[in-house]
């Protein structure tokens, strides 16, 4: 160092390294024993490691003053942990959503949380979640774990401008990828099939992504998202799709009703019932009425459009409104199921010379007070056959001879089947089906279930040539799948064969 004064730099076992004026002049001074104890050479070394100390806690004190009043006051209150991880509210993902929230709100655009791991640890955490909308937020718990993504969802006729936001996003530092596909409710309309819609936004900031799942409103009340599928020219690499929790496949919810909370210090609105949401998500698989090839069976079979058909089709519809208002309020599950199922795939439609609207019901999900329930709607009971245990179908009596059928499945270790009853020698049928599983579908203007699997479904009721109307059918021997399943004892057929 330059100057006047000279500078202590290494002390050893039996040399002293100093350096004099000149900092290129370097000098070795050799101790003698009797040296080793002078004063001045304990003074030294005193002096130096006091200077060491004192300057080590100065810079100690100096960072520790830096990180409370510069790191603080930038990030927020909250730099907490979060279970066991050094993330707060500085955290990657935090930050993402939180520019997310920002930039929605600048442009009223009413996104809502419907990320199924962050709305169950609010759902099982609700009141301290409520309790914390009150205040400032102490600790980061829901936004602060290290995840790829976090899945928001839009009402797409609530959302004013698109594009402005699209610009926007990108502005301030989002990524943004945006998937389109055809309107599938404009599928029926030969002028306006083809049209697109946007189906998904996934926006990247950094390393985490917001998903942003566009819901679209359905004639039957209740909302729908489409599938996402990547267009030849995107990326793949742009985030690990794989990992998303939406998008696989279209899906189809209730219209939630809606609250706002502060989560982690960010004001956002989910859904009122948490809880009822995530068990919708595992069973909101949707599939479309088959429009295209509805068209080409109704060219080839000409569409029964006189007046009696279409007063039947009419009173069907009503019917079938009705029977699923009245299950749906009774908490009981169903599908379309027989001649309803097949109308809605084959043709879009109801069958005209049906003459009856025909459901399925798991056994596990019946309640006693099922019969009750329809004769309170005006369905009186007109046979009740079999019985929980075995057998059981329900037929009720709807307007002017448009019956409601009522059949009731029960579970094998590889099979499903139904039964059924002929009243006048008390002989049972079994009606056997491949396991199943339940899809969301539209139809009559309602959100219904159909088997997934709905071919197989199909073919086991109704053979290889379902395609081909046929109008003359025999419960008791025509479908594929039916086999003899013996005879009521006669002491029994009181309880199994009620007719009304």
């Amino acid at each position: 160092m330059r100057g006047d004064r000279s500078e202590v730099s290494l002390v050893t076992g039996n040399k002293i390294l100093f350096h004099e004026e000149d900092e290129n002049n370097w000098a070795t001074v050799k101790n003698h024993p009797r040296e080793h104890h002078r004063p001045m050479s304990r003074i030294n070394k005193n002096v130096v490691l006091a200077l060491l100390t004192l300057t080590s806690s100065a810079f100690l004190l100096f960072q520790l003053y830096y990180y409370k009043h510069y790191l603080s006051a930038r990030n927020g209150p909250g730099s907490s942990k979060s279970k066991g991880n050094r993330v707060g509210f500085d955290s990657t993902q935090w930050r993402a959503v939180k520019k997310f929230i920002m930039l929605t709100s600048s442009q009223n655009v009413p996104v809502f949380l419907i990320d199924p791991w962050i709305l169950e640890s609010i759902n099982k955490n609700f009141e301290q979640v409520k309790n914390a909308s009150q205040g400032p937020a102490s600790e980061c718990r829901f936004f602060c774990v290290p995840r790829d993504f976090t899945a928001f969802a839009l009402q797409y006729h609530l959302w004013k401008n698109e594009d402005g936001w699209f610009r926007i996003a990108e502005n301030m530092g989002f990524q943004c990828l945006k998937t389109e596909s055809k309107d599938p409710r404009l599928d029926g309309i030969d002028s306006l099939s083809g049209t697109e819609i946007p189906l998904h936004y996934v926006c990247k900031l950094t390393t985490h992504a917001i998903h942003l799942v566009v819901f679209h409103e359905r004639s039957g009340n209740y909302l729908w998202h489409g599938h996402l599928r990547l267009k030849g020219h995107m990326d793949r690499k742009f985030v690990p799709f794989r990992k998303l929790q939406f998008g696989r496949y279209p899906g189809a919810f209730d219209r939630p009703e809606l609250q706002q909370v502060t989560v982690d210090g960010l004001d956002m609105l989910i859904p009122k019932d948490p809880g009822r949401f995530l068990e919708e998500v595992p069973h909101s698989r949707f599939i479309e009425c088959r429009y295209k090839e509805a068209r080409a069976f109704l060219q080839q079979y000409i569409d029964d459009n006189t007046v009696d058909a279409m007063v039947f089709r009419k009173r069907a519809k009503e019917l079938l409104q009705l029977a699923a208002k009245t299950l749906k309020d009774l908490g009981v599950p169903f599908w379309l199921s027989s001649g309803t199922c097949l109308g809605w795939y084959r043709q879009c439609g109801i069958i005209p010379y049906s003459k009856d609207v025909d459901l399925g019901i798991f056994i596990q999900d019946y309640k006693p007070d099922i019969i009750l329930a329809f004769q309170e709607a005006g369905l009186p009971l007109k046979h009740k056959f079999g019985k929980v245990e075995d057998s059981l179908e329900l037929s009720f009596q709807g307007k002017n001879d448009v019956k409601l059928d009522i059949f009731f499945f029960y579970e094998e270790a590889d099979h499903l089947w139904n039964g059924g009853t002929q009243a006048r020698t008390g002989k049972k049928f079994k009606y056997l089906f491949p396991k199943f599983t339940l899809c969301w579908t539209e139809f009559v203007d309602i959100k219904v279930h159909v088997p997934c699997e709905t071919v197989d479904y199909i073919e086991a009721n109704y053979g290889k040539t379902w395609k081909i109307p046929i109008k003359t059918w025999d419960w008791k021997s025509s479908p594929p799948n039916v086999q003899p399943n013996g005879i009521w004892p006669i002491s029994e057929w009181d309880e199994v064969i009620q007719l009304y």
